[in-house]
């Protein structure tokens, strides 16, 4: 009986010591959203024409970030970031993997795969203990050796070498996609998919700490929908009046580049309702697996909306541009994090984070002693509703884009953003909290400010080594330096 009592005793205690190592070190979900803008969820536009009822009732339980950031308006190097906590430019992977696109001058030096070497969010997190899960869209090598499974992910359904789905039916099974082993039945729908698998690790990790990386192939081209919600918001759009593109005034003596202006694609609504239905069943599953209470939930995009080319299909308005351009409409994003007993539900954050930061937040919560070199910091003051210790965030982009940017880098310090194109050295100044939509150029008013960030900007080009653009045909192209 005595042996008995103590057994049950020494139970008790090892229970007790598993439920406290499993607070220590909770379970991670991402929602990596490919190509979806700032303002395309409901929780940060409540005139938004998509319904995203899951992404909202997450907004709902967990904190939104107004000034959240992508470190480059396309995808690679973003996805990049997040994965190492670093900015791309450290490794020349400024542009997506392999868009080596030429305009006036040549583009800078491009490395199209991250580095075996570098440190991933999967493999720290394996060095906890953590089964490690990756569904979807990787897009950060051109061979396997590169893939998640060699990146710390156990597991990687999906995820390979291409910026889309474009093998298969494309969004609809058979996909034909060589990194699933299981082809879906006929017809299955694409985020659906990769919501099963996701829900599915979920439940047979639910004993274990475990990272669920959920990168979605939506809502990048092939605009092609589910047809029951193309339906529905073919017939939401014939209610709504009003022209769908502008041309946008342009400061850079190009010839007036057509821009979406008015939330109306049918295709595109029904992609992005789609994939907020996957939201929600990843969503639904943590509830039901008993998890959700010490889960950290992160949702978040790659780059801006799509706004200026490849069909037009959002809106990013009132900010500028979209995905391909500097400008805060093609790297400001949607940011959420539901982190139990830290954020508040239903809270926002105004400070400014980016990409970069996913890393060593994640680390720290998960007790991980980042002892590499990061550049993004860990977010739990903010999650709190503190001040973040940062001065300035930066962007690097020598290339010119697909969707029309053109090559440029800037700053952010407080509510002032600097942008400074390559082609020629020119700058801007802008005030993003009175003037979000980057209209109002302060440089001449400001020379002095100016000149700081100026400076500041280019003494990170030194610290990251990064590379601007080339000659062509015996023309050069500026360089810091010579303002």
């Amino acid at each position: 009986m005595k042996f008995k009592s103590f057994l049950i005793s020494l139970l008790s205690v090892v229970a007790m010591l598993a439920c406290s190592a499993n607070a220590e070190t909770p379970n991670v979900v991402v929602f990596l959203v490919d190509d979806l803008g700032f303002m395309d969820i409901g929780a940060n536009n409540p005139d938004c024409f998509y319904e995203t009822p899951n992404i909202d009732r997450l907004a709902k339980s967990g904190m939104r970030f107004t000034d959240g950031y992508a470190a480059n308006p396309v995808c690679s190097p973003t996805r990049y970031s997040l994965m190492t906590g670093k900015y791309p430019t450290r490794v020349r992977a400024t542009n997506f993997f392999s868009g080596k696109r030429g305009g006036k001058f040549n583009p800078a030096p491009l490395n199209d795969e991250m580095p075996l070497e570098e440190i991933t969010i999967a493999e720290a997190l394996k060095s906890k203990g953590y089964a490690t899960f990756f569904a979807g869209k990787w897009h950060l090598g051109g061979s396997e050796e590169f893939y998640p499974q060699n990146q710390g992910f156990d597991i990687n359904i999906g995820g390979h070498s291409r910026g889309g789905p474009y093998t298969g039916k494309k969004y609809f099974a058979p996909f034909q996609n060589p990194q699933m082993e299981v082809e879906s039945p006929d017809g299955e729908h694409l985020p659906a998919r990769l919501a099963r698998d996701t829900a599915s690790f979920i439940e047979s990790n639910k004993e274990q700490p475990f990272l669920a990386y959920l990168s979605f192939y939506s809502v990048h081209t092939p605009l092609i929908g589910r047809p029951d919600l193309v339906k529905k918001y073919k017939a939401k759009a014939a209610e709504i009046n009003g022209p769908e593109f502008a041309d946008e005034e342009q400061i850079f003596g190009d010839k007036p580049r057509k821009v979406r202006i008015l939330q109306k694609h049918a295709v595109y609504a029904a992609m992005v309702e789609a994939m907020d239905e996957a939201v929600g069943t990843v969503l639904d599953q943590l509830e039901k697996s008993g998890v959700a209470d010490h889960t950290i939930v992160v949702f978040t995009s790659d780059n801006g909306g799509l706004s200026t080319s490849e069909g037009s299909p959002t809106s990013n308005l009132p900010l500028r541009g979209g995905k391909g351009w500097v400008y805060e409409g093609g790297i400001r994003e949607p940011w959420i994090i539901r982190y139990p007993g830290v954020t508040e539900p239903g809270s926002e954050s105004g400070e400014p984070i980016c990409s970069i930061d996913l890393f060593p937040t994640v680390a720290a919560a998960a007790g991980i002693s980042v002892d590499h070199l990061v550049d993004g910091i860990d977010l739990t003051p903010a999650l709190k509703g503190e001040k973040l210790d940062r001065k300035s965030l930066y962007w690097h982009y020598p290339h010119y884009s697909n969707q029309g940017g053109i090559p440029g880098g800037a700053i952010r310090e407080g509510n002032y953003k600097l942008f400074e194109r390559y082609e020629d050295g020119r700058v801007h100044l802008y005030d993003l909290e009175k003037d979000p939509g980057e209209r109002n150029d302060l440089a001449e008013q400001n020379p002095d400010l100016v000149k700081e960030m100026r400076s500041r900007l280019h003494e990170w080009y030194k610290e990251v080594d990064a590379q601007f653009l080339q000659e062509k045909d015996g023309k050069m192209p500026w360089r810091p330096g010579a303002e």
